[in-house]
């Protein structure tokens, strides 16, 4: 346990003076954001290294990004577990290291207290329009009381289903896009859901001068595929076939045990393949829910192609993981690269961010292409100094 006045070797105590940034979370209670949170305080406090934080590697060293030190918590939720209490029932199942939650408690009670109801819930009579200035107010509300220099707004709340053509309602994260862009704020879907992709916002999303990425955070079974297949192209062998599933508990495998919400899911995984073969191949994702596996899953693809004269092989990977550890890294990267494009004047879709995505806003779709656009995308930041 870190003592209050404890800096880490390396670090400067963050002053009154200091350049802070925000980080409001849609899904602020989840285990993704809880996480994040209290692997931030962590890093910060010199209690664990930043494993998984591309942004903490060598080339990103003079890129100008916000120190971890310097960001601040906050979000919407609809639960009211605190998170101190979320971040134990996380290290009991083995997702944060043991006692973590006691050693950052103060940082995790303070993100806490900035956390407010999110929506719409059954039997909210609140238009569209007042849900998404009631959001933008929470979100400026946040910035006012500590004095924030930008907030970036990140969605990782449960995965939705995709709104049908006749809804006459935004989706609540399309609700919670509108209102980052209300109050000015750079935005990041980490999920499948609809966020700033509704034609309802399109005009608005086209002119509100801000950086923002998505979609659909890429983890696990997604990431391997980016990896994988264009080694199948490259070695000029035909894929026939490649089928997966996924097993997985947690409040994500509930919301994927939605057939709705799990098409969503898939299109992200299913462009992965179309784009880096040029087809999708035979074959589909399965998503089941198994409670008992809480924020783990496992996640298996068999995929089938052919040699030499037609001699048929098979490719069988087994990935078993924990999300939210997985997501956590990915989540303080790009809070902190999107702030600092934010700080740059930068606008629009980011697709050298789409080493991120499973569903990126253009780029190219292997893995290697997406790293060298992303070192590319940090020279540019560290050019600017």
């Amino acid at each position: 346990m870190h003592h209050p006045l404890f800096i880490p070797p390396g670090r400067q105590p963050v002053t009154a003076h200091a350049v802070r940034t925000g980080v409001w979370f849609i899904g602020a209670r989840g285990s993704v954001a809880t996480t994040a949170t209290a692997g931030c305080a962590a890093i910060a406090a010199g209690l664990h290294p930043p494993t998984g934080m591309v942004t903490e590697t060598p080339p990103f060293a003079d890129s100008g990004l916000p120190p971890l030190t310097t960001l601040v918590f906050g979000g919407h939720d609809t639960l009211d577990c605190p998170l101190p209490k979320r971040a134990e029932a996380l290290a009991a199942g083995g997702v944060l290291p043991y006692g973590l939650p006691s050693a950052v408690e103060a940082e995790l009670t303070a993100a806490d207290a900035e956390i407010r109801p999110g929506g719409p819930l059954p039997g909210d009579t609140r238009t569209d329009q007042e849900l998404v200035a009631a959001f933008a107010a929470d979100i400026e509300g946040f910035a006012r009381r500590h004095g924030l220099a930008r907030t970036v707004v990140i969605n990782v709340a449960s995965t939705e289903p995709a709104p049908g053509e006749d809804d006459s309602r935004l989706p609540a994260s399309s609700l919670y896009a509108a209102a980052a862009l209300r109050a000015g704020c750079p935005y990041v879907n980490f999920t499948p859901s609809t966020g700033m992709h509704s034609p309802h916002l399109r005009e608005t999303v086209e002119s509100c001068g801000l950086p923002h990425a998505g979609r659909d955070g890429k983890t696990g079974q997604t990431l391997l595929r980016s990896v994988l297949a264009p080694m199948f192209v490259q070695r000029a062998l035909p894929v026939r076939a490649w089928s997966g599933t996924n097993l997985l508990g947690g409040g994500d495998g509930a919301a994927l045990a939605d057939p709705a919400a799990a098409a969503a899911k898939n299109a992200g995984k299913e462009r992965v393949l179309a784009d880096t073969l040029g087809a999708a191949p035979e074959g589909e994702v399965h998503i089941d829910d198994v409670p008992a596996m809480g924020d783990w899953k496992t996640a298996w693809d068999h995929i089938a192609f052919d040699g030499f004269l037609g001699s048929r092989m098979i490719l069988q990977t087994i990935w078993q993981g924990c999300d939210s550890a997985l997501a956590a890294p990915l989540i303080l990267d790009l809070a902190r690269l999107l702030a600092r494009a934010h700080e740059r004047g930068m606008t629009g879709p980011r697709p050298e961010l789409g080493f991120y995505f499973k569903d990126p806003d253009g780029g190219p779709a292997a893995l290697p292409e997406q790293y060298a656009a992303l070192l590319a995308f940090a020279a540019r930041l560290r050019a600017a100094r």
